[in-house]
């Protein structure tokens, strides 16, 4: 994927997720719509989903930036003694991880949602200005986004809040039909 493409569906994605968000009444955009990956006893509403997004993208660049500076930039799956963890206490702690994000920002206004996200995205695409053609290409060992490509998990961003928006979705239908 090339950076006019990268750019393209990083901002058209966005406009559609803020325009869809935005025209939701606050009781559907904070109710609980799916149950929590880490504590089934809690719910995520869409404003949940929506700011969990902007936690991925933000450790998303780091690790891009990681990779870029010659350092290992997928960190995830290797314990500091470098062996692997089985995958059930990858997600584990990704759950418990996301959930402190989730509970952070919880109830905030989505403005305040909205403001996070900028603030990463804006970082995002900052470094989509820095990188040259040869670092978009190339591909970050052990990553299972995309192509692991820099570019493909970059844009990959887009397809992030567009899944985590459809989850919400099929979960508040769900709950409507119960």
């Amino acid at each position: 994927m090339n950076r006019i493409e990268i750019e393209i569906k990083l901002n058209r994605d966005r406009a559609w997720l803020l325009e869809t968000l935005s025209a939701m009444s606050e009781e559907d955009l904070y109710r609980g719509v799916t149950a929590s990956e880490h504590d089934p006893e809690v719910e995520w509403s869409f404003a949940d989903h929506f700011v969990h997004t902007t936690l991925i993208e933000r450790d998303w660049n780091a690790m891009i930036r990681r990779h870029i500076s010659g350092e290992q930039g997928m960190r995830l799956g290797v314990r500091e003694d470098g062996s692997k963890q089985p995958r059930e206490e990858i997600m584990a702690g990704i759950h418990t991880w996301t959930e402190r994000w989730a509970d952070k920002h919880r109830g905030k206004p989505l403005d305040e949602l909205v403001r996070v996200g900028l603030e990463v995205r804006a970082d995002t695409l900052a470094l989509l200005a820095e990188l040259t053609d040869e670092q978009l290409a190339s591909i970050i060992p052990g990553t299972p986004w995309v192509d692991s490509t820099v570019g493909g998990i970059m844009a990959a961003n887009a397809d992030h809040g567009r899944m985590h928006f459809k989850w919400a979705k099929d979960g508040a239908a769900e709950r409507a039909a119960s």
